[in-house]
């Protein structure tokens, strides 16, 4: 069985890393992300995750056992993607100063014909920023490819105050959720380690 991980996120790259898979292949889905419409945010998240999942399966072969996700940040019931530019970045910021968000991740498994896709949700707080806060971790570059405008898992860190749920989810790739869908494949993440 051969593992393709469709993704280009180095994060999600670095977990199944972590999870003890070595030989895998990185093929990223060229599938713009089109947020359907009339979805709740799990049903979102799956949607794309779904998409990207099938576009990769196509290519390739049945003996594949593909991997994709899709990550949104919600505050109020608004998703934040990822910023455009460093005044956007600072806008999404200062709205997630002090408050509490969703962080929703789609996690699609394909192999064999079978098709399974799975959300998980976090609950994420963010401490009060200050404007000069704000200016120095958008200095850094960090959250200009992140949906959001944070990293949780780099510098962003010190902007949460807490997370309630899966911290990999946080990250791009809910890695509780993943290994009972993988184990639902005959694929037991503590067994192969």
């Amino acid at each position: 069985m051969k593992i393709v991980l469709a993704s280009k996120s180095p994060r999600r790259r670095e977990i199944l890393e972590m999870l003890g898979f070595r030989d895998f292949a990185v093929i990223p889905s060229g599938d713009p992300e089109i947020l359907p419409k009339g979805l709740t945010p799990p049903e979102t998240v799956c949607e794309i995750a779904r998409s990207k999942a099938r576009e990769v399966a196509a290519g390739s072969g049945e003996e594949s056992l593909i991997i994709a996700a899709d990550t949104l940040v919600c505050l109020d019931g608004e998703f934040l993607g990822k910023p455009r530019d460093e005044m956007e970045a600072a806008l999404m910021l200062r709205r997630l100063s002090g408050q509490t968000h969703k962080v929703y991740t789609g996690v699609a498994v394909i192999f064999n014909g079978r098709e399974l896709c799975e959300a998980e949700e976090s609950k994420v707080v963010f401490r009060e920023l200050s404007e000069e806060e704000i200016s120095a971790y958008i200095a850094t570059g960090e959250p200009m490819d992140k949906a959001g405008a944070y990293g949780a898992q780099g510098l962003g860190a010190i902007l949460v105050k807490s997370i309630d749920g899966d911290f990999f989810n946080v990250m791009g790739l809910p890695v509780c959720r993943l290994g009972i869908m993988l184990k639902s494949f005959g694929i037991d993440i503590l067994k192969q380690n």
